[in-house]
């Protein structure tokens, strides 16, 4: 199987180092040099510790160090670079041993975004906490949004805590949809259908207060629909993190109609504390799903492939079901850089991968291995299953792809190995895979476009 081609080093999204064993950098791509500030030349040649502040130094030359000369990796490495001009660069970093070629290769990931970001939260923690009141109910909140892990848990946890720190009859968490919408996502509201959306308090960008008497002459409608209700008065607050809205609350009151400076004290560092657990949980489902897929295309990276293609070994044994593995190659990929460009190649790149999750069944896993070359791993499929799903494929791929230059026709090779029930010995992923990459070079000796079986699935 080949790695990921030079230009791919030079074009990734994030830094990559390559460097020797005793750690003296060898090449370094785009993306570090853009973020640290350094000169290709001035790193090469140059122990890649030397780019570290006194205590990444230190780490790295002990802690570092000994991990890789045991397990030949590390992960998530949270070491200080030295940009050009002198400053930090707060980094999280992934390195694995070559042997074979002599080479440690690196990915470097910016944090300076995350550490800004916690320092943020750290500081509207703090101001936060001016009171007993405040603090007490700020642990409330706190410990409930520790279980949080969507959207949902979040809002319905905010709209609980909201109802009792309040007082409220009732709350209710809107969240902005991607169409722009918003859309009740926790507690409840009971103005729904009774009174028309009204653009100018779903998009308020301070808090907004409606009361239910003869008084309330700018919302005549919400107010005759709190009467209605039995309700004295509502408060709309926009939930907003580092400059982004998110949604608002809406906390409806069946007798309170006046609110001091600690009413508004609290609702603001409560809306704030949420709007950040907000933004924290779909930060962390952000990068755990980067870190599961891959960057280009967005469809399974090698990480998750691995787990993947173990655990449905697990389950066809467990369940004497056959399984096939995929192992598709773009035919002819470098003419397709060479004629365009490297970008354009990355457009069919993402082209090809959407084609090929929308080739396969829906339970099916499509990632990207590397360079131009994707696995598929289809459960409970047996070789005329599998030769359905790649002649599906195959016709699929073939479809010519506009660029913004032209149109391209591009095609894949494919090899298929199948694990039978009862077949012999339970295989490994590893050795799966090597089945199927074998049989894509049958595909492509015999022409290319086409899919082969390997020599036990024939």
């Amino acid at each position: 199987m080949s790695g990921p081609s030079e230009d791919w080093f030079h074009a990734a999204p994030c830094g990559l180092l390559a460097m020797t064993i005793d750690g003296e950098i060898t090449d370094v791509n785009e993306m570090f040099l853009s973020w640290s500030g350094h000169a290709l030349a001035d790193l090469v040649g140059q122990p890649f510790a030397s780019l570290l502040d006194p205590g990444s130094r230190l780490f790295f030359e002990t802690r570092y160090t000994q991990v890789m000369h045991l397990e030949g990796r590390v992960n998530e490495v949270a070491l200080t670079l030295m940009k050009a001009d002198g400053s930090p660069m707060p980094s999280l970093v992934n390195s694995i041993r070559d042997d074979d070629a002599g080479v440690i290769r690196t990915a470097v990931f910016n944090a300076e975004e995350r550490i800004r970001y916690e320092r943020e939260l750290l500081t509207a923690r703090r101001a936060a906490e001016s009171s007993e009141e405040r603090v007490r109910i700020l642990q409330e909140i706190s410990s409930a949004f520790g279980v949080s892990a969507s959207d949902e848990d979040v809002a319905e946890s905010f709209a609980q805590v909201a109802r009792t720190a309040f007082a409220a009859r009732e709350t209710a968490v809107h969240l902005l949809q991607d169409d722009g919408d918003l859309k009740l996502v926790g507690g409840s509201n009971p103005l729904v259908g009774k009174v028309a959306p009204i653009a100018e308090l779903r998009a308020t960008p301070h808090v907004a207060v409606i009361t239910a008497g003869p008084e309330e002459t700018a919302y005549p409608q919400v107010a005759a629909a709190l009467r209605e209700e039995r309700l004295a008065a509502l408060t709309i607050t926009p939930l907003v993190a580092d400059g982004v809205r998110l949604g608002i609350l809406v906390c409806f009151f069946a007798r309170r109609s006046e609110f001091d400076s600690q009413f508004f004290d609290l609702l603001d560092a409560l809306s704030r504390q949420a709007s950040q657990t907000l933004t924290r949980v779909r930060l962390q489902r952000r990068l755990a799903f980067l870190a599961l897929h891959d960057q280009l295309t967005g469809v399974a990276n090698r990480q998750l492939l691995q787990l993947t293609l173990d655990e449905s070994i697990a389950q066809a044994i467990d369940r004497n079901e056959p399984l096939a593995v995929m192992f598709l190659d773009v035919d002819d990929f470098k003419s397709i850089n060479d004629a365009f460009d490297h970008a354009t190649g990355d457009l069919v790149l993402v082209e090809l991968a959407h084609r090929l999750q929308a080739g396969v069944r829906s339970g099916d896993v499509v990632g990207r291995i590397g360079g131009d070359e994707f696995v598929a791993i289809c459960a409970a499929t047996d070789g005329e299953a599998a030769s359905a799903v790649a002649d599906r494929i195959l016709d699929i791929c073939c479809q010519p792809i506009a660029v913004p230059d032209g149109i391209i026709s591009a095609s894949v090779s494919i090899g298929i190995s199948i694990h039978r029930p009862g077949s012999g010995a339970r295989p490994t992923a590893e050795q799966m895979l090597v089945r199927a990459d074998a049989a894509m070079y049958d595909s492509k000796r015999q022409g290319k476009n086409r899919h082969t079986f390997d020599a036990a699935g024939a």
